[in-house]
């Protein structure tokens, strides 16, 4: 990439810890208004993970209505809502197109690159922000403040410690896809300094099934296509994919916090699958009344029903097959399916949990430790894939860089 990483540790305005979207987009606001700013990232290189989620289309944001945009976040809405408002979805597509990024909006609503991919938006900020001084320190690990406030990192030359600047942003990520650097390794150094946090759980993940050995080895790797799943009152439309040990993809990813209260609940938690929903009850039953004639069952429910084969598979996995039309039907408009557990962290796309709201002030600081904040997934929040992860990243990343230009303009030498 463009920016050149250094292992100079001369004194900045502020030090950004953490070289994801919410990092670098803080660093780009900070640096533009002439703030010396140094990142120190932990991975050979930056925004890893951004970088991955470019290789399926990077899925900047989404065209819906703000009101609807919001309750994406569910309980973290209120919290979020200034920072998305201060740079909306709109914005981030301004912000794009300044570096040269052209944008589009697909069927769905949701908002891509031109190219498709990440690395030419990455390559245009880093490029941005080497031209503006912005020094890049790769493979060093923040292992918190010591009794001075100091900054301690483990290097590849041994432990260091950088005096504490101006302002600190801790950009640290949250816990999922660890290899890519969001290991949630810093929540120790937060529990030490008495910072309330949520524990990390996967969110955007799939959910394990016990299914049968016949099931698995036919059907893994086949997706549900034009389905619609309910889940703690909640009901979404959308596909899903089968895999060896459960089911994941976009419309279970829409119901995560939903399936994982049941499961922390109960232990185990019913996925009610309607794999029709563009029939009614009354049409379907109309359909699957049709004479069998000499037809299979299966047969029979593909040329009526439409069912591919995975679909009448399920039905089987389910329990008997009703005998009576209308049993069938009902069967097909609430299968219920039966989840176990979660796949791990180092699956989901994304982490629910992090540091308590009530731990940040309006400018997303830390309140017991003034000149410190935070961006990013390192906060509890979540959404649902389509836009909003990245979107509240960008946002809050922003956010946090026009509180440290405030401080910083309000107390030109003190505010440390």
């Amino acid at each position: 990439m463009n920016i050149a990483t250094t292992n100079d540790s001369r004194p900045a305005d502020v030090l950004i810890i953490g070289a994801g979207p919410s990092g670098l987009i803080a660093a780009d606001a900070l640096s533009e208004q002439g703030l010396t700013v140094h990142i120190i990232e932990r991975m050979p290189s930056p925004a890893r993970k951004l970088l991955m989620a470019g290789r399926g289309g990077l899925n900047l944001t989404h065209s819906e209505a703000a009101e609807r945009f919001l309750s994406r976040y569910r309980e973290a809405a209120p919290f979020l809502r200034a920072a998305i408002e201060a740079f909306s979805p709109g914005d981030l597509r301004a912000w794009c197109e300044e570096l040269g990024i052209s944008t589009f909006t697909g069927s769905s609503g949701r908002v891509f690159p031109s190219a498709m991919k990440a690395s030419p938006l990455l390559r245009a900020l880093l490029a941005r922000l080497a031209a503006r001084g912005v020094r890049l320190t790769t493979r060093w690990s923040w292992r918190g403040f010591d009794e001075d406030g100091a900054l301690r990192f483990d290097t590849p030359d041994g432990p260091r410690s950088l005096p504490r600047p101006r302002a600190v942003l801790l950009a640290l990520g949250g816990a999922s896809w660890p290899r890519l650097g969001g290991d949630g390794g810093w929540s120790g150094e937060i529990d030490r300094l008495g910072i309330a946090r949520r524990a990390f759980m996967p969110a955007n993940g799939g959910f394990t099934v016990n299914w049968s050995e016949t099931f698995a080895a036919r059907h893994a790797g086949t997706p549900l296509k034009r389905i619609a799943l309910a889940a703690g009152g909640h009901l979404v439309r959308g596909e899903a994919m089968i895999t060896a040990s459960g089911i994941e993809g976009g419309a279970i990813y829409a119901l995560s916090a939903e399936i994982r209260a049941e499961l922390q609940q109960r232990g185990e938690a019913v996925l009610t699958v309607d794999l029709r929903p563009d029939l009614d009850l009354a049409a379907l039953t109309t359909r699957l009344s049709a004479p069998r004639g000499k037809r299979s069952l299966s047969t029979h429910l593909r040329k009526t029903a439409g069912l591919p084969p995975v679909a009448i598979a399920l039905l089987s996995e389910a329990g008997p097959r009703p005998a009576t039309p209308e049993e069938l039907a009902a069967r097909i408009k609430a299968l219920p399916l039966t989840l176990t557990g979660s796949f791990g962290l180092e699956r989901a796309i994304s982490s629910a949990g992090g540091i308590a709201w009530e731990e940040l002030d309006a400018d997303f600081m830390l309140k017991r430790l003034p000149g410190v904040f935070v961006a990013g997934e390192m906060i509890d929040w979540e959404a649902p894939t389509g836009g909003y992860l990245l979107q509240a990243c960008f946002a809050t990343g922003r956010a946090a860089a026009a509180g440290i230009a405030r401080r910083l303009a309000s107390a030109p030498e003190e505010a440390r």
